[in-house]
């Protein structure tokens, strides 16, 4: 925890951001982010490579140390935990390249994800999750003989065998068969129906129209605009940012 940070300090959204910096050298990845997700919300990352998206789920996550800032995560500061402590605290995460154990079956895959919570009800939610996430045909499968968009699928199910409070998703569904996108959105819907709240990094604009609630949009590491869709589309800081055109 950075200097000066009140432990007692309650925050009851499932996830807070507050002036989150991150430099590395002479260059500040993040500088400064403030957010608040609502509970069951789905908000959009978006905004042009070397903005800082991924450095940000980075900091989210504990997999980088921040050099200023505090992250609350349902309702408990956890500034400054391991990324251990954090997935304990209820947050899990995807990979713009998925993080599998290659040489094990794919449903093998959805247990060991369970492991740390309900061990017993394991074999029964992991039927559930192949079955919503439409790949029981292939459960016997090593993971590594997954075709590119099966294993985004299966990561994601290895977060649903979680039961996280906040899923950070970073590009779920990259250069994916449109039939794997359909699956992935239909399961983020039940997934969030079932009381979990998302924060998206996606570069697919119609997903972003589609799923979010709302959206943030980076540039140089900072927030540069924050709103609905058709307001980020219209919004000329944005048009400059992200589209690189001005009006």
């Amino acid at each position: 925890m950075y200097a000066g940070a009140d432990s007692q300090t309650v925050r009851h959204s499932p996830l807070v951001l507050e002036g989150l910096v991150k430099h590395f050298g002479g260059v500040t990845a993040v500088a400064g982010v403030d957010l608040e997700v609502e509970s069951c919300e789905v908000v959009g990352v978006i905004g042009p490579n070397g903005s800082g998206k991924s450095t940000l789920f980075n900091l989210i996550s504990g997999m980088l140390p921040m050099d200023e800032g505090r992250v609350w995560l349902v309702g408990k500061e956890v500034t400054g935990r391991s990324a251990w402590r954090i997935a304990r605290a209820g947050l899990a995460r995807t990979f713009q390249i998925p993080s599998l154990f290659d040489n094990i079956s794919v449903r093998d895959n959805l247990l060991a994800a369970a492991v740390e919570g309900d061990w017993k009800g394991a074999p029964r939610r992991a039927g559930e999750v192949l079955e919503m996430l439409e790949i029981s045909h292939v459960a016997d499968n090593l993971a590594s003989e997954l075709s590119g968009g099966q294993q985004k699928l299966l990561e994601f199910g290895r977060v649903c065998m979680r039961d996280p409070s906040v899923i950070l998703l970073d590009e779920a569904t990259a250069g994916v068969h449109p039939n794997i996108r359909r699956i992935m959105l239909e399961a983020i819907r039940r997934v969030r129906e079932a009381g979990a709240t998302f924060l998206v990094i996606e570069h697919d604009m119609e997903m972003v129209r589609e799923i979010c609630d709302r959206i943030i949009v980076m540039d140089a590491g900072q927030v540069v605009a924050k709103g609905s869709f058709d307001e980020i589309a219209d919004n000329v800081e944005v048009q400059r940012a992200y589209l690189g055109r001005q009006r």
